[in-house]
C-alpha cells in the first residue's frame, strides 16, 4: 500500500515538542506528519477530538470544513466550542483553538457546506479524508471523492452510547456505499461527549497509522463501540464488487 508523506526538515522547536512521539516513531516518522495533508469535513462532536489530538500530534496541514454556527445545544460535545463562541461559524471557533494549541502547523478553514458540487475540488491534494458529518448524503459525497482521488477515507459515526469506525483504501477495500447501500432515516439523534470522543480520537489513531505505515488499519473491518458494555468489536465486510461507488475502480480512469 502507498503511504502519504514524504519526510521534510524538523526544527529544533519541533524535535523537543514531539520528543515522546519520536521515541516511538522516529524523526522520519514525525516529519512524514509534518508534511501531512488532512481533510475533516465536520467541526463537531467528531471534528472536534479528531482535529485537536491530528493538530497535537504535529500534522502539518489540517483543512476543516463546516457550514454551521454554535449552538448552545453543542456545548456538550463539541469541545472546540466554548460558551463564549456561541453564534460563531463554528469554523471560525475551531481555527482560533487549534492555531493556539500548535502554531507550528498550517489550519485551513473552509466555512462552506460540502456536496456534490464541491467535494472534488475542497479534497484534492490531500492524503487523507476524514468523516466528521453527522449526516449520509454527505458521506456519500465524501466517499466518493476519496474514490475518485484514490485516497483513504476515514469513515466515523456515532448515535447516544454507540459508536463506528472504518478505513476505506480504495481499490482495495470495501467502500461505505458497499457497507451501507442506503442512507438511514434522517433523525435528531441522541449524543453524549464521550462517545463522539472516543470514535473521533479512534478515527485520529487511524489517520496517523496511515500516514506513518504502521500497524493494522481498520480495512474491511468495521469497529463498533458499545460504550454501555464498555466493549469494542468489528465486524468483517467485503466489497461489492457492483457497488455503484467503488465497484470496478479499474476501469475508471
Amino acid at each position: 500500500m502507498k503511504r502519504a508523506g514524504k519526510p521534510g526538515d524538523l526544527s529544533e522547536r519541533e524535535r523537543q515538542r514531539y520528543h515522546r512521539q519520536i521515541l516511538l516513531f522516529g524523526t522520519e516518522g514525525q516529519e512524514r506528519l509534518k508534511k501531512a495533508r488532512v481533510f475533516i469535513a465536520g467541526a463537531g462532536g467528531l471534528g472536534s477530538p479528531l482535529a485537536m489530538y491530528l493538530a497535537v500530534a504535529g500534522i502539518g496541514k489540517i483543512t476543516l470544513a463546516d457550514h454551521d454556527s454554535v449552538e448552545l445545544s453543542n456545548l456538550n460535545r463539541q469541545v472546540l466550542h466554548w460558551d463564549t463562541d456561541v453564534g460563531r461559524p463554528k469554523t471560525g471557533s475551531a481555527e482560533e483553538k487549534l492555531r493556539a494549541m500548535n502554531p507550528d502547523i498550517t489550519i485551513r478553514a473552509i466555512d462552506r457546506t460540502i456536496d456534490g458540487s464541491n467535494v472534488a475540488t475542497v479534497t484534492k491534494g490531500q492524503d487523507v479524508i476524514v468523516d466528521a458529518m453527522d449526516n449520509f448524503p454527505t458521506r456519500y459525497d465524501l466517499n466518493q471523492a476519496a474514490i475518485r482521488h484514490r485516497i483513504p477515507f476515514i469513515h466515523g459515526a456515532i448515535r447516544g452510547f454507540d459508536g463506528q469506525v472504518m478505513t476505506v483504501i480504495p481499490g482495495q477495500t470495501a467502500c461505505l456505499r458497499c457497507i451501507f447501500p442506503t442512507a438511514p432515516p434522517k433523525e435528531q439523534f441522541p449524543a453524549i461527549g464521550v462517545t463522539a470522543g472516543i470514535v473521533g480520537l479512534i478515527q485520529a489513531n487511524e489517520v496517523i497509522k496511515y500516514l506513518l505505515g504502521t500497524g493494522e488499519l481498520l480495512e474491511n473491518r468495521l469497529l463498533i463501540w458499545d460504550g454501555l458494555r464498555s466493549t469494542l468489536d468489528t465486524i468483517d465486510v467485503t466489497r461489492n464488487p457492483r457497488c455503484p461507488d467503488c465497484g470496478e475502480m479499474e476501469e475508471r480512469t
